[in-house]
């Protein structure tokens, strides 16, 4: 067994579920409690309920694991950039925005009195995994296909170009929701994780309007003028 693994062995399932993003989902889907059982080692957790260490350990050191070295894509294949894309952000999305609107639904539910609670997060949550889902689906069935056939419709581009800039408001709208995804001081592992698990999703979602907006959309005809389109939108600026 390596020392990474060790190490978490011997973490409190609260410290990993507050400094590794998506570690919440892996303990929901095994049932370890990180809130009211969080002080107990994850050594312990898997001894009280006689679960096998490998799946989680495993699952845990990918989640640690960093992005490798930075890949140009202006200088790669258009279908690698959007199997990159469909890979990395697509199916990460979808993994994403149903944990955190878990914990933003038990946050609401058990801070609904403390005047820091971001009352209103979960729904919002609930309709930017709507019209995130929505977009990727026109992207998957319809845009992604002509692009890496080559062929570039500005109209369905302008189109998802649009959307983009309202995916940028959403994460406003989370921020102001959030205090800026800044914690109180008295938050509990689950408040904890789950703006850990935001600031994920707001830096991923921000990499991936980027990507598509500045690299994707404009790679057939890249030149000088192009570098004056707009970025993506004003969370990432």
């Amino acid at each position: 067994m390596s020392f990474t693994h060790v190490s978490f062995l011997d973490q409190s399932l609260g410290q990993i579920a507050t400094t590794i993003a998506g570690a919440t989902a892996v303990f929901h889907q095994y049932k370890l409690d990180f809130c009211c059982g969080g002080q107990h080692s994850l050594r312990e957790a898997l001894a009280a309920k006689e679960l096998d260490a490998t799946p989680i350990l495993s699952a845990l050191q990918q989640l640690q694991q960093q992005e490798g070295e930075i890949t140009d894509w202006r200088i790669k294949p258009v279908k690698k950039l959007i199997e990159h894309i469909l890979q990395r952000f697509h199916q990460r999305h979808r993994l994403q925005l149903p944990e955190v609107i878990r914990l933003a639904r038990r946050v609401e539910h058990v801070h609904a009195d403390d005047p820091n609670c971001p009352t209103g997060l979960t729904q919002h949550l609930e309709d930017m995994y709507q019209e995130l889902e929505s977009h990727m689906v026109k992207e998957e069935q319809i845009l992604f296909p002509m692009l890496a056939g080559g062929i570039y419709p500005s109209g369905p581009i302008s189109v998802m170009e649009e959307e983009h800039l309202q995916h940028g408001d959403a994460l406003e709208t989370l921020d102001k929701l959030t205090n800026n995804i800044t914690l109180p001081a008295d938050a509990c592992n689950t408040w904890t994780a789950l703006y850990l698990a935001l600031q994920e999703l707001k830096e991923d979602l921000m990499q991936h309007i980027l990507l598509e907006n500045q690299i994707l959309f404009v790679q057939p005809k890249a030149s000088a003028h192009d570098d004056d389109r707009q970025m993506c939108c004003g969370s990432c600026q």
